[in-house]
This record gives C-alpha cells, sequence and structure tokens, in this order.
C-alpha cells in the first residue's frame, strides 16, 4: 500500500465486461488508497466520466461493442487529464497499437497480470498524474509570482531578495517535477520496446540488447544526463519505424533486401522520429532515431548529412545498433561472432563510424568481453536457484519478448514463486542475471 497521502484522493474507473475480472482486480486493490468505480461497457465508462473526475481509466482491450481502444480514444479527447491503461492478450497487437497511435495511452499491461506488478503500474501512473498536475500548478506559480515580481517597487531591494529567493525555490521545485517526468518517459520507453519485439522475428529481438550496451556506454563513460536520458528512450525505439513493414521484409537481412523493398528501409528512421515528434519529452530522442543510420563520412540516410552534423547521440547509437544487428545477422545474411564484429566496426571507422567514439566503444565491449569470461560482473542463475533479497542486474523479458520486471528489481518469495508459475504456463525457463554481490547468498 502507498504512503503517499496525495493518492488518497483519486478515483479509478476499471471497465471490463467480465465481472470476475473486475472483482479480480478490486481484490489486487483491496489495500490500495484510491476510489475504485467499475463499468462492463464503453458506454457506461463514459457516463461515469461525464459526472465524476477520473484520474486513471483501466480498460480491456476486447469488449462487445465499444472496444477498449476506442474508448480511451475517446476519453483522451474529451479528459485529456484522465490517465489511461489497457489491458491487452497477446492476441491484440493491432488493438494495442491503436491504443498507444490514438489513445495515448500511458502503459499496456497484459494478461494475466502479476498482482504486485499490476499494483505497481497503478501507483506508477497516478504518481505521474499527481506529479503533472503539480507541474502544471508550480508552472501557475511561476507565473503569477513574475507578474507580481514586475509590480514591485524598485527601491525596495529587500522585498526583491525575498521574492527571488521565492523564485529560486519554485523554479528547483519544477525542476524536480521535470526530472521525475522525464523518468517516467524512460521506463514506458521500455514497455513500448518488449512491444516492438513482439513484432519482430525471434531471432531479431534487438532492442534489449541494445539498450543494455547504450547503459553500459553512458555510465562507463560518465555522460550527461540530458543525452544519457535521450540515448535511453532512442535505445528503446530505434526499431518503431520497422512496424510499418511486411513479415517477409522484416526475416531478410538489408544487404540483401530486394530492390522494391531498399528504399521502404532507408525511410524507417525517418518514421520513427515522425512518430515520436507530438511527445515533447520524446523529441531529443526522435532526433537521434532519424539520423542513426547517417554515415560518418557521408551517404547515410535519410538525409545524408555526414561529420559533427551528425549528433552525437546518434553516432553513439549507431554503434551499439551496428554492433547488435551484425551479431544477430539482421545486417547481413550470416550472424557474426564477438570479435569478428568489433575488427569489422574498427575497418569501417572514419568511414560510418566517428574514429574517437568507434575507438570508445570497441574498448568497452572487449573489457565487456573479458568481464563476462571471468564472470566478473554478474551470476546467470535459473528460478529454482532464486533467493529473496537478490537483485536483478538486467532487465528480464518473456521468450515473446515481453518485459517481465525491470533490472534491479529486488527480488522476494512472491515474485520468485510468480516467476516459477509463469515458467510452467509457458515452458520455458528462464535464466536471470543476478548481481555478483549475491555469492554469499548462494553459498549459505
Amino acid at each position: 500500500m502507498s504512503d503517499n497521502p496525495a493518492l488518497k484522493s483519486l478515483n479509478l474507473l476499471l471497465v471490463d465486461d467480465e465481472e470476475n475480472i473486475l472483482k479480480s482486480i478490486r481484490r489486487a486493490l483491496l489495500r490500495e488508497p484510491y476510489k475504485i468505480l467499475t463499468a462492463r461497457r464503453g458506454e457506461e465508462a463514459l457516463e461515469i466520466l461525464e459526472h465524476n473526475l477520473i484520474d486513471l481509466i483501466i480498460s480491456d482491450a476486447r469488449m462487445p461493442g465499444m472496444d477498449g481502444a476506442t474508448l480511451l480514444t475517446e476519453v483522451q479527447k474529451r479528459w485529456p487529464r484522465c490517465m489511461r491503461i489497457l489491458m491487452t492478450g497477446y492476441a491484440d497487437l493491432a488493438t494495442t497499437i491503436k491504443a498507444i497511435n490514438e489513445g495515448k495511452i500511458y502503459r499496456y499491461i497484459s494478461k494475466p497480470w502479476d498482482d504486485d506488478e499490476l499494483r505497481m503500474v497503478i501507483r506508477q501512473a497516478m504518481e505521474f498524474h499527481t506529479s503533472e498536475l503539480e507541474r502544471k500548478r508550480l508552472e501557475r506559480l511561476t507565473q503569477e509570482q513574475n507578474k507580481n515580481l514586475l509590480e514591485l517597487n524598485h527601491t525596495l531591494e529587500q522585498r526583491v531578495k525575498e521574492r527571488t529567493a521565492e523564485l529560486e525555490q519554485t523554479a528547483e521545485m519544477v525542476e524536480t517535477a521535470y526530472q521525475e517526468l522525464s523518468q517516467s518517459y524512460v521506463k514506458t520507453t521500455l514497455v513500448f520496446s518488449s512491444l516492438i519485439d513482439q513484432r519482430m522475428p525471434s531471432d531479431r529481438h534487438s532492442n534489449s540488447q541494445v539498450i543494455t550496451l547504450i547503459k553500459r556506454f553512458c555510465q562507463h563513460y560518465k555522460l550527461e544526463p540530458d543525452l544519457t536520458r535521450n540515448l535511453s528512450m532512442a535505445a528503446s525505439l530505434y526499431n518503431l519505424g520497422k512496424l510499418t513493414w511486411d513479415d517477409e521484409m522484416l526475416k531478410q537481412s538489408s544487404n540483401q533486401l530486394h530492390k522494391n523493398y531498399r528504399e521502404t528501409y532507408r525511410q524507417y528512421p525517418a518514421i520513427g522520429e515522425s512518430l515520436l515528434m507530438a511527445l515533447e519529452p520524446l523529441q531529443g530522442a526522435a532526433k537521434l532515431i532519424r539520423h542513426h543510420q547517417e554515415r560518418w563520412a557521408g551517404g547515410g540516410f535519410p538525409d545524408g548529412i555526414k561529420g559533427k552534423a551528425i549528433p552525437a547521440g546518434a553516432r553513439i547509437l549507431r554503434l551499439a545498433v551496428d554492433f547488435v544487428e551484425l551479431r544477430q545477422g539482421v545486417t547481413l545474411n550470416k550472424p557474426m561472432s564477438h570479435e569478428d564484429t568489433l575488427a569489422m566496426m574498427k575497418k569501417y571507422s572514419g568511414q560510418l563510424y566517428e574514429p574517437h567514439l568507434c575507438g570508445q566503444f570497441i574498448q568497452l565491449m572487449e573489457l565487456s568481453k573479458e568481464d563476462e569470461q571471468e564472470g566478473s560482473n554478474i551470476l546467470l542463475l535459473r528460478t529454482d536457484q532464486l533467493k529473496p533479497g537478490m537483485r536483478l542486474a538486467r532487465n528480464l523479458y518473456s521468450d515473446k519478448g515481453t518485459l517481465i520486471i525491470y533490472e534491479d528489481k529486488i527480488l522476494n518469495t512472491m515474485l520468485i514463486d510468480k516467476l516459477r508459475e509463469f515458467e510452467k504456463s509457458e515452458q520455458s525457463q528462464f535464466e536471470l542475471a543476478i548481481h555478483t554481490a549475491q555469492r554469499q547468498d548462494l553459498k549459505e
């Protein structure tokens, strides 16, 4: 249960045509502080919204009459302040994409859900909602104080100093709210990343690996926070433009594409950018996505720019994308080894890649290879080896590419049991990356 008092006055609307589902969600939220309303149809939900101030709506994707995506699109148009979450099965990809594009949903939740994760997602959505309301309030307060400042008598030096101090404090509060909002967008893009991977062939789920490489590069070279945030989001969404491709094109390596596909291929970075430009916090990441296929010596796409005209983040993103896609066989028709991939990247330093950044990237990948061989970074454990208190070193994805648990999550007994149940239901086996600080736990 959340200790945040701001959440206690918030209203949650659940929409599902199955009464058992509504009851199950109510039970999961029994100890949560929200006021919960329910509806069995989209039309009934709209009626409730007409007469109640709803902070968050969670709708099932498939319902008779008005489906979830249509409902959330209508809510976005009429009550844009209301947060929107879609609850969907694995087969509802088209509905989910419609909800993302038209309903501008905060997130989607897959069925069957994990109660702990459901509570966490709702809590994050509510905190995001209250943070956004607070940010707008603070912006209005700042505007009001600026107006009052202009009206002050300039001869009252002490009064001016007091007002200036208040404004500085307000600006810090606005910045804090903005940083919290930015981090929420970073986490949201991780969810979209797993959705994109589900559209790709099973042997070409590259997003999670690119995300890991970018995080490692940013941490190792201590890149500044704004660039790190934009790179993290760009790594999650760089493949977004490929959602417009047909299945046949997705299966082909880029060097073997039929000539009818080549122009479509060259447009995917620009399409990815255009899909994100409406979201202001993602515009920096969108620019990196647009230019991540440009070449240092020129001749890249979509704009053919070169050298330092290419944003630094886009140059870094290209290194990570090429490394992963060469290793997977996405670029060439045959997967390459770690060593051969680095040798090829070194060969094209100064042509495809900025020499300095390429050198840094290759050095980091060689260090990472040594760490893997020595086993000094992480332990790979099965679920039957897990113990409460262990901390996840990497995001955990299902075989279908769905994000299951964020990295740095502290495992507890309930979560470990859920993972084991999920393995049985999916007839798969997870290997979880655990921080090596947990070695003593294993010995005990």
